[in-house]
């Protein structure tokens, strides 16, 4: 092969060529993995890359948002305390009366009778007592005579009253100002103590009662402003005014009413209402509640990096949530918030973070 390549010296010249070519070329790609080794990005070297976002804690109103139920401010059944016939329906249902304003009339039978009766009954026991007195004062009847007279005075008198009841129990009155709003008979009924004759509700002002958490109810005292937004939009300024004493076995939660004044008289009891309760200014941060997780006690909280580079998770307080964000109180002041891979990565775990597109 020698002397082949002897009688052909320019095959030697290429060969030389392509040996020297490609020992430059094996130089070059070497120093270029070298360099690549050197240069690779830390992901590609095992650690998982995150984007952040940079928050910072800033004042908002706390304010405790629960549904709640519209009630009249007073409601109350009106039951027969006799027996009888509906003979007047003296007002319309629906319309609004005054105190004292008759609403139903039932029929007097022999009730006028007993009031007279009653009344005749105690001018007699009234004239023997006063005779006896006299009488007892000369020692010409004893003591027992007189006590027995008195006692059987007392007893007419008893009786006189509870015959005035029972008439005056003919005339169903509203006890006080208010909407009649229902009713339960008609003309000609007849009905027996205890049964239900009308509704008559006051809407002057209004309650809108709710439930809040055990751990929320400290937060809140009496006289407090809330703000009650009715499902058409509308709002209405309302104060708290009555929080119970004791929670709901059942739920563990507390019953609070809101008073809310309501001049115009607007048809809104037994209505659904959102109350917000403003509680005083914090430091929270606002962000999109898709970044909130569970930890592994159930506890709602945020993923971030720390400064060693490391993922750390936060339980955090949800202070309210809307359309645009929600507000949460537990973080450090300044924090990196995982805006971007949070659910790949673990507390504990180091990676690398990079500024998300807009993050400050």
């Amino acid at each position: 092969m020698f002397s082949q390549l002897s009688k052909r010296p320019w095959l030697i010249a290429v060969a030389i060529s392509l040996l020297l070519l490609f020992w430059l070329l094996s130089g070059s790609l070497l120093q270029t993995q070298d360099t690549a080794s050197a240069d690779a990005p830390a992901a590609e070297q095992g650690l998982a890359k995150v984007e952040v976002q940079w928050l910072e804690a800033s004042p908002m109103q706390r304010q405790h948002v629960v549904q709640g139920q519209v009630e009249a401010w007073r409601r109350v059944e009106l039951r027969a305390q006799i027996s009888g016939s509906v003979i007047r329906l003296d007002q319309d249902k629906g319309s609004p009366v005054t105190q004292g304003q008759r609403l139903l009339s039932l029929s007097a039978d022999n009730r006028p009778a007993q009031v007279a009766k009653g009344e005749a009954d105690v001018r007699q026991r009234e004239t023997d007592v006063s005779a006896a007195t006299r009488l007892h004062e000369r020692k010409m009847i004893s003591a027992n005579e007189l006590i027995r007279l008195q006692s059987e005075l007392a007893k007419a008198r008893a009786e006189l009253d509870l015959a005035r009841i029972q008439l005056a129990n003919t005339q169903i009155s509203a006890p006080f100002a208010g909407m009649y709003d229902q009713r339960m008979v008609e003309l000609g009924d007849y009905v027996q103590p205890g049964q239900s004759l009308l509704t008559l509700v006051d809407i002057s002002q209004l309650k809108v009662s709710a439930q809040i958490a055990q751990q929320e109810v400290t937060q809140l005292t009496l006289g407090q402003s809330v703000r009650v937004e009715l499902l058409d939009g509308r709002t209405l300024a309302g104060e708290l005014h009555f929080i119970a004493a004791a929670a709901d076995p059942g739920s563990r939660s507390f019953r609070i009413e809101v008073k809310v004044d309501n001049p115009q008289a607007l048809r809104l009891a037994g209505a659904s209402a959102t109350l917000h309760i403003q509680t005083g200014e914090a430091l929270a941060h606002r962000l999109s509640p898709a970044l909130l997780s569970l930890d592994k006690a159930g506890r709602h909280g945020v993923k971030w990096v720390n400064e060693q580079q490391q993922v750390q998770f936060t339980p955090v307080q949800l202070i309210s949530v809307d359309n645009q964000g929600a507000w949460v109180s537990g973080l450090p002041h300044k924090v990196a918030l995982i805006t971007l891979g949070q659910g790949f990565v673990e507390p504990g775990q180091q990676v690398v973070s990079q500024l998300a597109k807009g993050g400050s």
